[in-house]
């Protein structure tokens, strides 16, 4: 099948793109800077339908545009991630309009985040929103509303946990304050973390988008899904364990905790946000766990020891 994707320059999306294409799929990548690279590349400006609207005439679409959440929460850097996201869907949905044939599945990129703080609530599939913070929040509740009105057979809307995998910021900023002797518990430990490893990330897309049959091993014989799918790992864990088994799989000795005003003080010189650090949610799956979807990393241990033993 011919997949569009939108935000596939970034470290997931180039991801998605190999994993499709190894699959036998024709790739599309849509990009304000085409340039060489194994999938054809068509530019866009991530604002308004242009002359690459009738790639998605029948194609599916994986949509994953937006900036980056590691930045200062401040009002400004709010609205930049709001638009990252809003702009292209908006795009993607007016374009999805004009086609003849309308996509026939849209996997919508989303994110645990919009549950927020979720302390000790389990959150799934049936969870509603959170009440804040913004940058969570409110973010991710516009992104899945730009898509809302997406002209398409079946859409799926992504909410994923953190994607554990080589060279993203948030498993390389782990990786390096481990190394770096601050691998002790953040704030009060407590904080729960979900998480999923790219692999086991890569295999939910790819029975979102439907289209693999058996050349996916692993994946349920359910049918694809429809809606609100939480992409996550069913073994959440809390920070302090984090930081215990991120410990042990790089041989490193306990380190003291980063109390939470140090977490707050670093965040400023470091341009980030100390809420990626203080809250968390612990979220489960109920469709995938229906659907009879195999993890091949189910424990987090297992993931960062296949993640951390790559060169």
């Amino acid at each position: 099948m011919k997949v569009v994707v939108a935000g596939g320059s970034g470290a997931l999306g180039r991801a998605v793109c190999g994993s499709l294409a190894a699959s036998g799929h024709d790739v599309v990548v849509l990009t304000r800077r085409p340039g060489g690279g194994p999938y054809r590349q068509v530019g866009w400006d991530g604002e308004r339908p242009g002359p690459w609207v009738h790639e998605l005439d029948g194609a599916a679409v994986v949509n994953l545009a937006g900036e980056l959440v590691d930045r200062l929460p401040t009002p400004a850097n709010v609205a930049l991630l709001t638009r990252s996201r809003v702009a292209p869907t908006l795009a993607l949905v007016e374009a999805s309009a004009r086609v003849d044939q309308a996509p026939p599945v849209w996997v919508q990129a989303s994110t645990l985040a919009i549950h927020g703080d979720a302390g000790e609530s389990l959150v799934t599939e049936a969870s509603p929103p959170g009440d804040g913070p913004p940058q969570m929040v409110d973010v991710a509740r516009a992104w899945e509303a730009a898509a809302a009105g997406a002209r398409t057979g079946r859409q799926v809307v992504l909410r994923t946990s953190i994607v554990l995998d080589r060279g993203t910021p948030a498993l390389d900023r782990l990786v390096g304050l481990t190394r770096a002797g601050l691998g002790g518990r953040v704030g009060s430990g407590r904080q729960w973390f979900s998480w999923i490893h790219v692999a086991d990330w890569l295999r939910v897309v790819h029975w979102s988008l439907g289209v693999d049959g058996g050349a996916v091993p692993g994946l349920p014989a359910a049918p694809p899904p429809q809606g609100v799918l939480v992409a996550t790992a069913p073994g959440p864990v809390r920070n302090a364990e984090l930081m215990r088994t991120l410990r042990a799989c790089l041989h490193r000795p306990a380190a003291p905790p980063t109390p939470t005003w140090l977490v707050r003080a670093g965040s400023v010189l470091l341009r980030t946000d100390p809420a990626l650090g203080l809250t968390g949610r612990r979220a489960v799956s109920g469709t995938l766990r229906d659907a009879g979807f195999t993890f091949r990393y189910p424990r987090l241990d297992e993931a960062l020891r296949d993640l951390l033993a790559r060169p």
